[in-house]
């Protein structure tokens, strides 16, 4: 079973457009596959990964069909992952091979350890690189972190794919970098969106030139005015959206129309504190299944918010498309001491099924923290809900009828506006 990447072994050399042809495929047969190589991935894993034989336990592979059959598998959340690591280092059981089989041990906060190998384009960045216009003629210098951090190794991996030369940077040292870069005569750009701006402004003071045309970036938020800053300089600039623990999940292209989800993965966008898939267009959770049959994430929440585009990219990728990352599911808050949770929010729309959208709204009523629920359903007895409220969260709150879309598109389950200051 491999993982479910190019089939070029040098896209760079053969494809013009397109990093291979997976990205032009017909919907209709791209999920016939994601699900064909789903269904052998929940085979294997169930067999090979201790984790996964625990997670998936009496699930039939045979039967996740389609992505209604992918909503009733179990989420996955990264503060379980620190808990499976815990107490089954490093990898928490989900890897189909032990850590000395695999080519790097890398860390993220939590401290969360995430596995590696050095087969080609194995985080499938080559793809987010390709569409950013990285070519094998190109030199392209690695600012991503390559101490503990995956990022860097992740590039590198993905810009090898490609058959471009890497010079790699690495985080910090400005001067030297630029000096580098201009020395080699770097061409290409992959870091976060605003250090490409501190160097090109330290090589001007340097006197020094760059030939940097082509930027791909991550890892933050790309500013309107930073970006027109780069095509102000002749620079075309791009982002890729991954995480540490699932490599690439989407990335622009050159129609600059969202976000173009990876050919390895299958997202879905779920209700916040929920694995319940909202309408297309609405405003969710990012969940990721990875098909990787080293490390088999299913339904791995990502805790970004984002939702998805309708309709195919003009740029002629016929894959999914999201508008890219719009917050953080996590709204956790605390109110009179106690935690609230979006969790706790969807239980309460699951014992009252009348509720279509709901969002707690949490304030100050002089010196004391108030709830209100605001709903949208027809028939909603907010008494009855009121004493939910209070069943599940363990506060009282008061349940307020809204208008039927009324509630604004932006993924908030606890709109938490207290002011502090």
């Amino acid at each position: 079973m491999t993982n479910l990447n190019s089939t070029t072994e040098n896209p760079g050399e053969t494809m013009s457009d397109f990093f291979d042809d997976l990205e032009t495929r017909a919907p209709d047969a791209r999920e016939e596959t994601l699900f064909d190589c789903l269904q052998a991935q929940i085979r294997d894993a169930q067999a090979r990964s201790p984790g996964f034989a625990k997670i998936l336990d009496g699930v039939d592979a045979t039967s996740v069909t389609d992505r209604t059959a992918l909503a009733k598998l179990p989420v996955l959340r990264k503060s379980a992952l620190v808990e499976l690591q815990k107490s089954d280092p490093p990898f928490g059981g989900l890897t189909t091979r032990p850590a000395e089989e695999f080519d790097y041990v890398l860390q993220s906060p939590g401290p969360i350890y995430e596995p590696g190998m050095q087969s080609p384009d194995w985080w499938r960045f080559g793809r987010a690189l390709y569409a950013g216009g990285l070519r094998s003629e190109d030199i392209c210098i690695n600012c991503f972190a390559y101490h503990l951090t995956p990022a860097g190794a992740m590039f590198d991996n993905g810009a090898r794919a490609i058959g471009a030369t890497v010079l790699a940077g690495g985080i910090g040292n400005t001067e030297a970098q630029v000096v580098a870069a201009a020395d080699i005569g770097a061409t290409a750009y992959a870091g976060t969106p605003d250090f490409l701006k501190v160097m090109m402004e330290k090589a001007a003071e340097l006197g020094r030139n760059l030939k940097i045309n082509k930027a791909i970036v991550g890892g933050g938020p790309l500013f309107p005015q930073v970006r027109q800053f780069y095509i102000d300089n002749g620079i075309s600039c791009v982002q890729g959206y991954g995480t540490a623990d699932l490599g690439s999940i989407a990335f622009e292209t050159p129609a600059m129309e969202g976000m173009t989800i990876d050919e390895g993965v299958i997202v879905e966008i779920v209700r916040p504190g929920t694995g319940d898939p909202v309408p297309e267009g609405e405003v969710g959770e990012v969940l990721v299944t990875l098909l990787n049959a080293d490390y088999p994430l299913i339904r791995f929440a990502t805790g970004d918010m984002s939702a998805v585009l309708a309709g195919p990219s003009p740029c002629g990728r016929t894959n999914m498309r999201i508008k890219g990352w719009m917050g953080r599911a996590d709204q956790t808050t605390k109110v009179k001491g106690m935690f609230v949770r979006p969790e706790q929010i969807a239980e309460v729309q699951k014992r009252h099924p009348e509720i279509s959208k709901a969002r707690l709204v949490v304030d100050r009523d002089g010196d004391a923290d108030i709830m209100i629920l605001r709903a949208e359903g027809e028939g909603l007895n907010a008494s009855a809900v009121e004493d939910t409220l209070r069943d599940v969260l363990k506060l009282r709150g008061t349940v307020e009828a809204a208008d039927p879309g009324s509630l604004p598109n932006d993924g908030k389950v606890i709109d938490d506006v207290r002011k502090f200051d």
